[in-house]
């Protein structure tokens, strides 16, 4: 059974569960699933994680993000970007210089309200859902971090290309909002393309057209990168004998390494697990060698 990781370009207009129920038939693998949902209207890199390797999403959703955003003064809309109602229109007055000004109050770490137009739940209730009926419910700010944010270029008379590294949780439309808040005149989100995601890059990403020409000439595995790359940040190291075996069960074994997490191989270098090393003793964080037909 097809089992790593495909780094999709994901088109606007999909889901991110549309990507992956699309990758469900061309791969014939049920166990599909990604990390970092993206909003119809944005594209690019989406992580999706196939067969075992699906053990590892929660491990991709914490990591830090890139994006190329659109940000168009002047406007606010009920959504933070320009797919919704507009609620509101002003000049645009400031500069570029002024946009500047601003951008350093967004770096670091910083509190953010989510959005109304979210999937994030209160009391039970899709944000998403209550917003679709009218509804407007008190939001509590969450810490978020952004490590990087510059303008790349003025591409319209109010509109600025924007980079934004940032943590999870991010909502980049809310940054748009916010930024548009504190120079008076209103921002939206007019554009949004994800260039980095759980180490991954779009030079790194396909497209779904690619996933669905590889597969009808039966090279559809080949596009698959093993699960271990999502762990490189990590030192290798490799057991055999009786560590092996205890491995392969899921037991503790004594191991005489540097502290810390690492991914752990076995003697004909398949990848066992990710590891971690605590007082000379070697624990299983998550294993990922292959199984028997049928086990998770």
């Amino acid at each position: 059974m097809p089992s790593g990781i495909i780094v999709i370009d994901k088109p606007a207009d999909w889901t991110s569960m549309d990507v992956c129920a699309k990758l469900r038939r061309l791969l014939g693998e049920r166990r599909i699933g990604h990390a970092g949902t993206l909003d119809p209207m944005a594209t690019g890199v989406l992580p999706v994680f196939v067969g075992r390797a699906t053990r590892a999403v929660e491990f991709a959703e914490s990591g830090e993000k890139e994006y190329l955003a659109t940000l168009r003064l002047g406007v606010t809309t009920d959504t933070q970007d320009t797919t919704g109602a507009v609620l509101s229109t002003a000049p645009v007055v400031c500069t570029g210089a002024d946009l500047e000004a601003v951008l350093p109050q967004f770096r670091g770490e910083i509190q953010q309200i989510p959005p109304m137009y979210s999937a994030l739940k209160v009391n039970g209730q899709k944000l998403c859902t209550l917003a679709r009926k009218g509804r407007t419910v008190e939001r509590q700010p969450r810490t978020i971090t952004i490590f990087a944010l510059e303008v790349v270029e003025q591409v319209g008379g109010a509109e600025y290309a924007l980079r934004v590294r940032c943590s999870k949780g991010t909502y980049i439309r809310t940054l748009c909002h916010d930024i548009g808040q504190a120079l008076g005149c209103g921002g939206v989100m007019a554009s949004l393309r994800r260039t980095e995601a759980a180490g991954f890059t779009l030079a790194q990403a396909v497209t779904l057209e690619e996933v669905a020409q590889a597969a009808e000439e039966g090279r559809a595995e080949a596009l698959l990168r093993p699960v271990d790359s999502l762990f490189q940040m990590y030192p290798s190291v490799q057991v055999d004998g009786r560590r092996e075996a205890l491995c392969r069960n899921g037991n503790p074994f004594p191991f005489d390494g540097a502290e810390g997490r690492c991914r752990v191989y076995g003697s004909d270098g398949t990848f066992l697990m990710l590891g971690q090393c605590q007082n000379g003793e070697m624990r299983t964080v998550k294993s990922f060698f292959p199984v028997e037909t049928g086990a998770n």
